[in-house]
């Protein structure tokens, strides 16, 4: 994986502090070791599952199922994949329908995942579900030791997972949250964590990737108050639900107030996938208020060669210059088309991202490195990165409000 910035950022002081400061929180915040587990614990337990079913469902919602449906999403295309994964994520009703319309009940083993034990939106799915499916050979139960949802397991005698220590869901795609699904579909764990050592090795070893993070952290930080949208712009639609993932890593983890302060801070983050919203929000980066940076992602090798024909159109001559071209080279074509003419402009900072091809280590080195620069900026501009006060509100609001109908 290669990241190019197209900003000028000078180390210092400030990144040293903060470099220290991520060392320092890499004995009490669980995330950090996660590229190094021991899985043998994850590879037995995927043993259990029987052979007949044929499809894993996750109920649970945000961190319980983004990280997943990110990694999932990314790699289905190309990998031979034994079982299809399928997101009960919404209560919308429609959605829980027309999902539960995919799915053999008898055929399918529901991961149902919640840190807490009590996410109103995960009990009300699987309530739904379970009166479908009672039997709870059907279920394993993923959430913290002593939890009020692992008393109910114990109590139904299902399976039951447990959460590493500290670490908090939107941070926990490369705990058994992320890697028991997506081990059921038989995607290589092994190479996913292998890719998030990769990227951690060489940020806290001062390979390759360390001061292109701290510099991007730096601007990023440095800069929150003018440029306070960031636009994540994907050239694949492998890509769609990682853009939703770091959406909610993004705006969980940085939307706070300071530490130190009264103030409110944040960096608001936008997920882009070209060509589509090339033709609709690159108008407004390009001409709009200068309050934006972006970061494009390439995939380097779509290794497939399907190309365009070689037919010419009547009054369509000049769209010959397509013809013989792969698809895969035109949308990389498109994707540097738009970065020269936005470095053409004044005042658009961007940077991109190549990542060599689709495959599981180059999944994880994307989520690795992502989580590493929201810990660096959450640092930088003074908020807890790993709480969310303001979630917790709404949650405490519903629970209320529940309570009187």
């Amino acid at each position: 994986m290669k990241n190019k910035l197209h900003f000028n950022t000078t180390l210092g002081e400030k990144a040293n502090l903060a470099f220290s400061a991520l060392q320092k929180e890499k004995e009490t915040i669980g995330y950090y070791t996660l590229p190094e587990q021991d899985i043998s614990s994850v590879l037995a337990y995927c043993e259990t599952i029987p052979a007949t079913v044929e499809s894993i469902a996750i109920i649970g919602i945000g961190g319980s199922s983004l990280g997943a449906k990110a990694v999932y999403e990314f790699l289905q295309s190309v990998e031979n994949l034994s079982r299809k994964l399928y997101f009960f994520e919404s209560t919308d009703p429609i959605n829980i329908k027309s999902l539960l319309s995919k799915i053999n009940v008898e055929k399918t083993h529901f991961l149902v995942i919640s840190k807490s034990g009590t996410t109103v939106e995960t009990f009300a799915i699987y309530k739904y579900i379970l009166s479908l499916q009672p039997n709870p050979a059907f279920y394993t139960f993923i959430t913290d030791p002593d939890s009020a949802l692992e008393k109910y397991a114990q109590s139904i005698k299902a399976q039951i997972l447990h959460l590493p220590d500290n670490v908090g869901g939107r941070f926990s795609v490369l705990s058994v949250v992320g890697l028991v699904p997506l081990a059921l579909c038989r995607i290589d764990i092994k190479a996913l964590l292998s890719g998030a050592s990769n990227i951690k090795n060489s940020f806290f070893e001062h390979g390759y990737l360390h001061d292109t993070l701290l510099k991007k952290a730096l601007f990023y930080a440095k800069n929150h108050a003018q440029y306070n949208i960031n636009c994540l712009f994907a050239y694949s639609e492998s890509l769609k639900y990682f853009c939703e993932w770091y959406v909610q890593l993004w705006g969980e983890s940085l939307g706070k107030k300071q530490r130190s302060s009264a103030f409110h801070v944040g960096l608001t983050p936008i997920g882009l996938i070209g060509p589509k919203d090339q033709h609709s929000f690159l108008q407004l980066i390009m001409e709009g208020t200068r309050d934006k940076s972006v970061t494009f992602i390439q995939i380097e090798d779509f290794e497939d060669n399907v190309k365009i024909p070689n037919t010419t159109l009547s009054h369509l001559e000049s769209l010959d210059t397509l013809n013989g071209l792969p698809f895969s080279k035109l949308i990389n074509m498109q994707c540097n088309s738009v970065i020269e003419a936005l470095l053409e402009e004044e005042n658009i900072p961007l940077d991109t991202i190549v990542i060599p091809k689709i495959d599981a280590q180059y999944i994880g080195s994307l989520i690795f490195y992502y989580e590493l620069l929201t810990s660096l900026v959450g640092k930088l501009i003074d908020v807890n990165t790993y709480d969310q006060p303001g979630v917790e509100a709404a949650k405490i609001i519903l629970k209320k409000k529940l309570a009187k109908t």
